[in-house]
């Protein structure tokens, strides 16, 4: 009895072996599919990321482009204190053209502080009055 059901045993195991290496067998070759998969989805990845960082450069570039509506402005603090003084004009006199205070005028000049994006746009458009144009400006104000 002893020896059928030691062979019993050892058949049952067999198959059950043979059973789940078949279902292995299955499953490796589902995970071997995915891992490819996987690499051709983070190739794509890489690929769309570049791109995107490439058109991301182009359009900050196209943005610093400068156009002629809307042109970019730089300030120098000793380029604004020799319009002033080239204008003739006081520190405070100067605030009053812009609509800023003295210190502020000081502030800029000493290169303490920048001007902001729209006092950018009121000193360039001091720069193209000239003398008269200053002082008439200041007597309308």
């Amino acid at each position: 009895m002893t020896n059928i059901t030691s062979l019993l045993k050892s058949e049952i195991s067999r198959l059950a072996r043979k059973e789940v290496r078949s279902e292995i067998d299955s499953l490796k070759k589902a995970a071997a599919h995915y891992r490819s998969d996987i690499a051709a989805l983070k190739q794509a990845l890489a690929a769309q990321e570049k791109l995107i960082n490439r058109l991301r450069k182009t359009e900050t570039s196209a943005t610093n482009a400068p156009s002629d509506e809307n042109p970019k402005l730089r300030f120098r603090a000793a380029g604004f204190a020799s319009l002033r003084k080239k204008l003739g004009l006081s520190a405070a006199e100067m605030g009053k053209l812009l609509g800023v205070s003295l210190q502020t005028i000081y502030h800029w000049e000493k290169g303490q502080a920048k001007p902001r994006a729209s006092q950018l746009q009121g000193i360039a458009e001091v720069r193209k009055l000239g003398k008269r144009g200053a002082a008439a400006r200041l007597a309308e104000t």
